[in-house]
C-alpha cells in the first residue's frame, strides 16, 4: 500500500498538486492562464508529523520536520543527519559572509510600549536577524530545499541563475543566502534604490538590472522583469508566494519561534499587527499558527490586523470586496465561499496601484499585496482587520518604537507598531489584551530600505 507523503504542495488556485518527486514545485503550471490566484502551498498530513519540541537555537533544524524540502530529502536517501550537516553547513557559510548565522530572535513584552497604548505589548524583534530583517528566513528555506533536490540528484539548478526583484532588504538577504552557497543573483532594482543597497549588492556578487517603471506601464516594473527571467529559466529566489510559493515556507519559522515562545511564556496572543508590502510576511505567520493548530500546540491562531499606508492599499481594497462577498455577518461557510470566488476571479480584488506611491516606510508600498488571499482570510477568520496608517503616525511610530524598546528599527520595521496606534486611537484595543508586533528591519544608519 503507498503510504501518503508527509508533506504536499498545491495550488490553492486550482488544486493542483505537485508530483511528490518533483525538485521545483515552486509555480503552479496554469499561473497566468486564467484569472485565478495560482499559489503552491505546502501542506502537512499531521499523522506524520508533531510539532517540535526541541530547543535547537536554528530554527531551520528546529522545525526542519515541518519543511517540504526535509520529507523530500527523506523519501529519496536523506538521513535526518544528512539534513542537519547540510542546514548546519550553509548556516555556517551566512555567518562567514554576514557576521551570523540564524538563531531563535528576541520575543519580549515592552513595558514602555504596553504603558503607553494600554494594552499587553510584546514585540518580535528581527532586526539583528542575517542581513538585518526577517527576509533572509524566507530565502534560507529556499536555498534548502534547492540543496536538497542536488544532494539527492532528483534536480540540479547548475548554469541556472537566481532572481528577485527587489530594492532593499529582501535583495540583501537573497545576496547574503546565495553569496554563502556560491550561486549567481541576478536582482531587479527600481531606478530610486538606494545607493548604499546597491553597492552592498556589488560588494556580495549580484548582478542587478535596473527596471524603468515608465518603460513597464502599470505594475511594479522589477517584477514584471522577474516574470519574464522566471519564464527564461530563471529560478525563482524570491519573497513573494505568486513567484515561489516555498518562499513561506522559510518565513514561516518565525511564526513557529512566536508559538514556542508564547508556550514557554504560558501566555497566548489575542491579536498580531503586522505590516503588508507583498503579503508574505503575513501570510508566514498566519500559515504558522494555523499549522501549529493542526499540529495541536498549544496556541490559537490570534485576531490578524493588516498594516498599509494610505497612500497605497491594495490589500485593504481587497479586503472590501471579499467582505462585502462574504456579507456583514459573515458565517464561516459564507467566508469560505467569498474567498473560493476571489481565489477565482483575481483581478476583480487585487489589481496594482494606479499611482506610484510615496512614504517613508517604502518597504510596504509595493503595487499589490502579491500573497493577498492569505492574509485576507487569516483577517475574516479572526475577526481582525485592515489598518490605515498616516505618514505622522509611521513617524511617531518610529520614534516610539526606538524610544521605548531601544530597538534601531527603521520606519517600514515599525510600521506595525503605527497600525497598533492608529487601532488604540480608534478604541479597538482593550486594558490586558496581549498584541504582538513585529520589528522587521533594522535601521541603516538612516538609510530607509524595506523591500
Amino acid at each position: 500500500m503507498r503510504v501518503a507523503p508527509a508533506t504536499s504542495v498545491v495550488c490553492e488556485g486550482c488544486g493542483f498538486t505537485a508530483p511528490v518527486d518533483e525538485p521545483f514545485p515552486f509555480r503552479c503550471p496554469s499561473a497566468n492562464g486564467d484569472d485565478r490566484d495560482h499559489v503552491m502551498v505546502r501542506e502537512i498530513d499531521p499523522t506524520h508529523v508533531s510539532f517540535p519540541d526541541g530547543d535547537d537555537r536554528n530554527p531551520f533544524v528546529r522545525f526542519r520536520e515541518l519543511f517540504h524540502s526535509y520529507h523530500l530529502g527523506r523519501a529519496h536517501g536523506m538521513s535526518d543527519d544528512d539534513h542537519v550537516h547540510l542546514v548546519e553547513q550553509l548556516d555556517k557559510a551566512v555567518a562567514a559572509v554576514d557576521g551570523h548565522g540564524f538563531v531563535e530572535t528576541p520575543f519580549e513584552r515592552s513595558d514602555g510600549l504596553s504603558g503607553r497604548l494600554g494594552c499587553d505589548v510584546w514585540v518580535k524583534d528581527e532586526t539583528g536577524n542575517v542581513s538585518g530583517s526577517h527576509k533572509a528566513r524566507h530565502l534560507m528555506g529556499l536555498m534548502i530545499h534547492l540543496l536538497v533536490a542536488e544532494q539527492t540528484g532528483l534536480g540540479s539548478i547548475d548554469g541556472r541563475e537566481l532572481a528577485i526583484a527587489s530594492c532593499g532588504n529582501a535583495a540583501l538577504a537573497a545576496a547574503v543566502v546565495a553569496r554563502a552557497a556560491e550561486r549567481p543573483l541576478r536582482v531587479f532594482i527600481p531606478t530610486w534604490a538606494d545607493h548604499a543597497v546597491v553597492r552592498r549588492l556589488h560588494e556580495l556578487g549580484a548582478r542587478m538590472d535596473i527596471c524603468d517603471r515608465e518603460e513597464e506601464g502599470v505594475g511594479d516594473p522589477t517584477y514584471a522583469a522577474l516574470l519574464r527571467a522566471i519564464a527564461e529559466g530563471a529560478i525563482p529566489f524570491t519573497c513573494q508566494g505568486p513567484g515561489n510559493g516555498l518562499t513561506i515556507e522559510g518565513g514561516e519559522t518565525l511564526g513557529y519561534e512566536l508559538v514556542a515562545q508564547l508556550a514557554r511564556a504560558g501566555e497566548a496572543l489575542d491579536a498580531l499587527v503586522v505590516q503588508i508590502g507583498g503579503g508574505a510576511l503575513a501570510s508566514a505567520c498566519i500559515r504558522a499558527f494555523e499549522d501549529a493548530a493542526l499540529l495541536e500546540a498549544p496556541e490559537r491562531l490570534p485576531r490578524i490586523h493588516a498594516v498599509q499606508t494610505e497612500s497605497a492599499h491594495p490589500l485593504e481594497r481587497a479586503y472590501v470586496r471579499v467582505r462585502q462577498r462574504a456579507g456583514y455577518e459573515a458565517t464561516p461557510e459564507g467566508i469560505v465561499d467569498a474567498m473560493t470566488w476571489a481565489r477565482s476571479n483575481r483581478s476583480e480584488v487585487m489589481w496594482p496601484w494606479e499611482t506610484e506611491p510615496r512614504s517613508i516606510a517604502d518597504g510596504i508600498l509595493d503595487d499589490e499585496t502579491y500573497d493577498w488571499a492569505a492574509v485576507v482570510g487569516g483577517m475574516l477568520a479572526t475577526d481582525g482587520s485592515p489598518v490605515l496608517v498616516s505618514e505622522e503616525t509611521l513617524r511617531d511610530a518610529n520614534t516610539l518604537a526606538r524610544e521605548a524598546s531601544g530597538i534601531d528599527v527603521d520606519p517600514t520595521g515599525s510600521a506595525g507598531l503605527a497600525g497598533l496606534m492608529e487601532l488604540s486611537r480608534r478604541g479597538r484595543l482593550h486594558r490586558g489584551e496581549r498584541v504582538a508586533v513585529l520589528f522587521t528591519g533594522v535601521d541603516r544608519n538612516g538609510t530607509l530600505v524595506g523591500r
